[in-house]
């Protein structure tokens, strides 16, 4: 077998870059377009958007999708599945394929989303339709400042591919409990639940995808959590008996003596 020069090797490594950047570029565009999507505010197709169809039909498609999302969103991010992935993806990418892929998984929802636009209730008065269109903004800002309280640049593979690109090995980055961590042990599905359940106008389709991502999150992070406890053992134990799951001082133990704050990083 030719061996790579160091010319090659290093252009197979700045293709690893851009291939990152490029998977990056697409988690944006999913993520602005959700906001869109699902306050039905100034995209093409939103959650709302177009007539709707045959009940039964509309919600069998819309679990499919919802579906398709949960699954490999969920199971990519297990680490047996990770151990079994890198042997056929590179380590330096692995994280940028996973965003590339819940980010195409996103899009297709987007595209295929069967509206149910019956309401099922509306807010009429203006202040409280302002009230609920902040709580929906806070959500959102809630979800995104939670990836940078967890270092936004590695939880969406930035990290991984430029240190491959400098040919510097990768250690994972431990998250410091600081911000919103010390409230909430995820803030970003806390954020997540806020954006999609206010709204001043809550239709059918809406309240089928605020119901079933809002179960998703809570299976998913059953799962999450038992991975959590076997990376860090006591450490995630005690902060897991210290700081509530996604409800902020829901049954919160006291706060841990200074000097003592644990590490924990997310899938």
């Amino acid at each position: 077998m030719k061996r790579l020069s160091k010319g090659d090797f290093f252009i197979s490594k700045f293709i690893g870059f851009v291939y990152g950047v490029a998977a990056y570029c697409f988690f944006l565009a999913a993520f602005l377009y959700a906001v869109g999507f699902v306050a039905d505010w100034l995209v093409r197709k939103s959650i709302d958007s177009g007539a709707g169809g045959d009940l039964p039909a509309s919600l069998l498609i819309n679990t499919v999708l919802l579906g398709i999302f949960a699954v490999q969103h969920s199971v990519m991010a297990r680490p047996g599945f990770k151990k079994w992935w890198t042997q056929i993806v590179p380590h330096s990418i692995e994280r940028s394929t996973y965003v590339l892929l819940s980010s195409l998984a996103l899009l297709l929802l987007y595209w295929q989303w069967q509206p149910l636009p019956d309401v099922v209730w509306e807010a009429n008065d203006p202040a409280a339709v302002t009230a609920l269109w902040i709580l929906h903004a806070l959500g959102w800002l809630t979800a995104l400042a939670s990836t940078f309280a967890i270092r936004h640049v590695d939880l969406f593979g930035l990290r991984q591919v430029y240190l491959n690109v400098r040919g510097k090995n990768y250690s994972p980055v431990d998250f410091r409990i600081v911000g919103l961590y010390k409230l909430v042990r995820h803030p970003l599905m806390l954020g997540f639940i806020v954006a999609f359940w206010a709204t001043p106008r809550m239709t059918v389709g809406h309240l089928f995808f605020a119901a079933a991502t809002t179960l998703y999150i809570f299976i998913a992070l059953q799962f999450e959590e038992r991975d959590l406890l076997a990376n860090y053992g006591d450490k995630y134990r005690e902060y897991k008996n210290r700081v509530p799951m996604v409800l902020p001082f829901a049954g919160k133990q006291p706060a841990q003596p200074p000097g003592r704050q644990d590490a924990r990083q997310t899938t």
